[in-house]
């Protein structure tokens, strides 16, 4: 208590243990917030730029390289191999023989042919001579039974005759025209000896050796066939899409291709054909069949059928419009932008988008950074990051 005589008043005294905590609290507090606080999380980021947007579907399984025109060919007849005209690899044009075969059977038979077309033509003209021989016979005939001097008798037998006649000479017609077609069926098996490209293009394979014995397919069988021959300008794709794109699909649609012995390239393709009907093989897999020609004939002519590939169709295209990766979306509903070192997640209504880019209607401005790797838990709003580009020139 102060006394009238003007004693000051004393402060309470803090206990120097209290002191000491505070002290050290403060510390913690300081050193958490230097010496010990976390380093930046590295992200790598994009600025938000305008560019090309497409809207696309894919195939659902892998598609395949085809060939449109492609004939597996099979000899008609048997015989032996005895000349091989080009091998594999080789160039060839429509009407060019590929392989012979022995012709010696089928020439004499083709020599019988002829001979029995000389043959039925000599009949022929035998049996016509005799008809018009009987003819005039009875017309010289009914002259004179017409005086009364050739008797009934006489005249009935030269009619029998004359119209018997002319039935012989029809018949060595039809067997003239018989034989004419014999001719014509020899020299068909004759030229079933050289097996002939169909059309023009490059031999894929040959079966077959000189000496070896082809032997046609029997019914309802389906022999392997002596040459495999490509078109190389009647190549495309066939894809399968998935069921649920096939209302979106339709002919003349752009198409980006990607084949697999072609790794990192692209080609451009447009669809030509969308089948009528959803393939119902596997229940849970159906799929709708699309033809995709390549927009580049010497690329076209460059892959080889049986090949895999992958389709993908352009449904809607904008260029010239925001856009950020596809994988800095969070839940197609926000992305995280960095902005002064620290990790913000911005709302954004987004548009067109695909594997690739997505476009941005609302919620950024270009140039503002996106976090585009979302692959560590602690990449979240408001935590301290700093980009990989300036994390690794700090470390330097």
């Amino acid at each position: 208590m102060p006394t009238e005589s003007g004693s000051s008043w004393k402060l309470p005294r803090i206990p120097i243990p209290l002191v000491v905590l505070v002290a050290l609290v403060v510390l913690g507090i300081v050193l958490r917030h230097t010496v010990f606080a976390p380093d930046p999380i590295e992200v790598h980021v994009e600025p938000v730029a305008r560019g090309l947007v497409e809207s696309t579907v894919t195939n659902s399984k892998a598609g395949t390289v085809e060939a449109r025109r492609r004939s597996r060919i099979a000899s008609e007849i048997g015989g032996r191999v005895i000349e091989i005209a080009h091998r594999e690899g080789a160039q060839v044009v429509a009407g060019e023989a590929l392989i012979k075969l022995s012709r010696v059977a089928h020439a004499a038979q083709l020599e019988l042919a002829v001979h029995g077309v000389a043959v039925a033509a000599a009949g022929f003209e035998d049996a016509c001579l005799r008809r018009d021989r009987a003819r005039r016979e009875l017309s010289r005939t009914e002259r004179l039974a017409a005086n009364n001097v050739a008797s009934e008798d006489r005249l009935d037998e030269l009619q029998f005759q004359s119209a018997s006649a002319g039935v012989e000479c029809e018949g060595a017609r039809a067997e003239l025209a018989r034989a004419r077609a014999q001719q014509l069926a020899a020299e068909a098996e004759l030229g079933k000896t050289v097996i002939a490209a169909p059309f023009s293009g490059i031999i894929a394979e040959v079966n077959v050796e000189l000496g070896e014995w082809v032997t046609p397919s029997p019914p309802l069988l389906t022999s392997p066939p002596v040459i495999d021959l490509i078109d190389p300008t009647s190549i495309f794709v066939s894809a399968p899409m998935d069921e649920v794109d096939s209302g979106a699909i339709r002919e003349g649609l752009p198409v980006k291709l990607t084949v697999d012995s072609r790794p990192g390239e692209t080609f451009r393709g447009r669809v030509t054909r969308v089948a009528p009907y959803v393939l119902d093989e596997e229940a849970q897999n159906r799929t709708l069949e699309i033809e995709v020609a390549i927009d580049d004939p010497g690329i076209a002519a460059s892959l080889l059928p049986g090949t895999s590939a992958d389709a993908e169709v352009i449904l809607e295209a904008l260029d010239h419009v925001l856009r950020v990766p596809a994988s800095a979306l969070l839940q197609n509903q926000s992305v995280l932008i960095l902005e002064d070192g620290e990790l913000v997640e911005r709302a954004i209504e987004i548009g067109l988008r695909n594997w690739q880019f997505a476009e941005i209607r609302a919620g950024l401005v270009e140039g503002e950074q996106v976090v585009v790797s979302l692959d560590k838990l602690e990449i979240t709003a408001g935590a301290k990051a700093i980009s990989r580009a300036d994390g690794e020139g700090g470390d330097s």
